[in-house]
C-alpha cells in the first residue's frame, strides 16, 4: 500500500532508525482457515445474480469504516448484500461478478514493508488485529482474490457495470452513475434474500435460541433490574449477545413503564417500577449476521394485574391470529390484516373507537391504529428488515412462499397524555413478537422457547428468578 499510515497527532514521533528496525526480524505463516460453511451456497447465488444481468458487471462493496466520534470508529459491519454473496466480513472489499465469474478484491493483512502494520490505527496489524491474506481469503471463500489496488483497472475497463450505491463513496465515485440500472441491481440482490434455505433458517434458529438465553439473563438478574433499571437490562442482553453472537442485531429497546409507548426507545435510561409493565424488543445477531428480533412485555412484579392481563390477552390474541394467517400462497398483509381486526374488535368492546370496528378498519378509516401506530411483519434475515429495496409488489404487496421468514408483532399503546382513553389506561405499552417460518405444514415459531401466555410468563419469571 502506497498510502500514509493513519495515524493521530497525539501519536508519538516515528524516527527512521526505530521505523527500519520494525520492519525487519518477523516470522510469517499463512492461516490454514476452515472452508467456509457458506462458500458453496454463496457461489449459487452468485451464479442466479449473474444469470438475472448476463453480460454485465456487478460491483458489490463490504462497505468501510464508520466514525463514531472524531478518531473512534463503529465495529464493522458489512453490507449484507455483499457478506450474502461472498460470505466475506473483512472491511473495504469489493466483490466483482462479470460473466459468471466473481471475484473479490480485498485489503489484506499488513505488509512488514511498509510501516502500516505497526503504525496504523485503522487497518495495522498491531493495532486492530491480523487481516487474513489474500490466499487465506481465497481458500476460506472459494473465491478468487486480489488486491484492492487492482479494483480501479478493474472499474475502468469498458461494460455496463452496475452498482450496489451508497456503500462505498470510493466505488461510487469510480463508476458513472446510472440510477434505474444500479436500482435495479440493488432490488434483485435484496429479493434473492426473500427465501431462505435451510442453512440460513438454521442459522435464524440460533440467533433465536441465544435471544431466548438473554431473556432468561435478564430475569435472573431482576433484582439488579429493579436496583439499575433500563440500563441493566439492556448491558445484560449485550453480554450474551456478544459471548455466543457477533452482536446485537439492533439496539435493544428497554422500557419500562410509559417509556413502552415510545416504538423505538433506545435510551434505555429510565427505571423499572414494580406494578408496572416493562417491553424488551431484543435480537441477537449470530456469527453468520442473521439476526433474531423478539418482544416480550413483561409484568415488573412478576404477576399481571387484571387490567393487563385484559389488554395483554387482546394483543395475544392478535398475534395468534397473524401468526395463524402465515401460510405459502397467503399475502404477506395477511398476518397484519387479521392481527388488526382483532385489535379493532377488542377496542370497540372497550369503547374506544369513535365509529363501528368495521369501519375503522376501512382503508379509508384507519381509526384504530391510533393506538397500533405500526405494521405487523417485516422479512427477517441477515437484515433486521430484511430484503428492504424488494419491488414493492414483491414484498410488501406479494405473497408469502415457504422458507420466507418474517416477524408476527402486533402492539398496543396508549399514550400518557391521551385524554381519549381512561386515566387508568394511559401511559401502558404491550408488544409481542415471534419470528415465524413460512413452512408447508404451517407457520413455525423459531423464538417459541420464550413463553408469550400469561400463565406461562409468570411460571417462567418465578423460576428463572428464584434460581430453581
Amino acid at each position: 500500500m502506497n498510502e500514509e499510515p493513519r495515524t493521530e497527532t497525539h501519536d508519538p514521533a516515528v524516527p527512521e532508525a526505530y521505523a527500519a528496525f520494525m520492519r525487519t526480524g518477523w516470522g510469517d505463516r499463512e492461516l490454514d482457515l476452515p472452508r467456509h460453511p457458506v462458500a458453496e451456497r454463496a457461489a449459487e447465488r452468485r451464479q442466479r445474480l449473474a444469470e438475472l444481468f448476463p453480460g454485465e458487471r456487478l460491483v458489490i462493496p463490504a462497505g468501510g469504516y464508520k466514525v463514531r466520534a472524531n478518531d473512534t470508529d463503529y465495529r464493522f459491519r458489512p453490507e449484507t448484500a455483499h457478506t450474502h454473496l461472498s460470505g466475506n466480513q473483512t472491511s473495504d472489499a469489493v466483490l466483482v461478478v462479470e460473466d459468471g465469474d466473481a471475484v473479490l478484491y480485498a485489503r489484506p493483512r499488513s505488509s512488514r514493508d511498509t510501516d502500516e502494520f505497526f503504525r496504523d490505527r485503522q487497518y495495522g496489524e498491531l493495532w486492530a488485529g491480523r487481516r487474513p491474506s489474500l490466499g487465506e481469503l481465497s481458500d476460506s471463500l472459494g473465491i478468487e482474490c486480489r488486491h484492492l489496488d487492482d479494483l480501479d483497472a478493474t472499474l475502468r475497463t469498458p461494460g455496463k457495470t452496475r452498482v450496489l450505491r451508497g456503500v462505498d463513496a470510493r466505488v461510487d465515485a469510480a463508476v458513472e452513475p446510472d440510477e434505474g440500472q444500479d436500482r435495479e441491481l440493488a432490488r434483485v440482490a435484496s429479493e434473492l434474500r426473500l427465501v431462505k434455505d435451510d442453512w440460513e433458517v438454521a442459522q435464524l434458529q440460533e440467533a433465536c435460541d441465544i435471544t431466548t438465553l438473554g431473556f432468561e439473563d435478564c430475569v435472573r438478574e431482576w433484582d439488579r433490574v429493579l436496583e439499575m433499571g433500563e440500563r441493566w437490562i439492556e448491558g445484560t442482553f449485550f453480554r450474551r449477545a456478544r459471548a455466543m453472537g457477533n452482536d446485537i442485531g439492533y439496539d435493544s429497546i428497554v422500557g419500562g413503564g410509559r417509556h413502552a409507548t415510545t416504538l423505538h426507545w433506545i435510551e434505555n435510561s429510565g427505571p423499572i417500577v414494580p406494578g408496572e409493565l416493562v417491553l424488551l424488543d431484543m435480537g441477537v445477531e449470530a456469527s453468520s449476521l442473521y439476526t433474531a428480533d423478539v418482544t416480550r412485555t413483561l409484568p415488573v412484579s412478576g404477576t399481571w394485574t387484571s387490567l393487563q392481563r385484559e389488554l395483554y390477552q387482546l394483543v395475544l390474541a392478535a398475534q395468534q391470529a397473524g401468526i395463524d394467517a402465515v401460510r405459502p400462497g397467503a399475502r404477506f398483509l395477511a398476518a397484519h390484516d387479521a392481527a388488526m381486526s382483532v385489535i379493532a374488535h377488542g377496542l370497540d368492546d372497550m369503547g374506544l373507537l369513535p365509529v363501528p370496528a368495521e369501519e375503522a378498519l376501512s382503508p379509508d378509516s384507519k381509526v384504530y391504529a391510533r393506538w397500533t401506530l405500526h405494521g405487523t411483519s417485516h422479512m427477517l434475515g441477515m437484515d433486521v428488515h430484511d430484503c428492504a429495496r424488494s419491488a414493492p409488489e414483491t414484498y410488501p404487496r406479494g405473497d408469502l412462499a415457504e422458507g420466507m421468514v418474517l416477524t408476527v408483532e402486533p402492539g398496543l399503546y396508549f399514550q400518557e397524555d391521551d385524554l381519549l382513553v381512561p386515566e387508568e389506561l394511559r401511559g401502558i405499552g404491550i408488544r409481542i413478537e415471534d419470528d415465524i417460518l413460512v413452512t408447508a405444514d404451517g407457520p413455525q415459531n423459531l423464538s417459541a422457547a420464550l413463553p408469550r401466555e400469561l400463565d406461562e410468563v409468570e411460571a417462567w419469571m418465578d423460576r428463572l428468578r428464584s434460581g430453581s
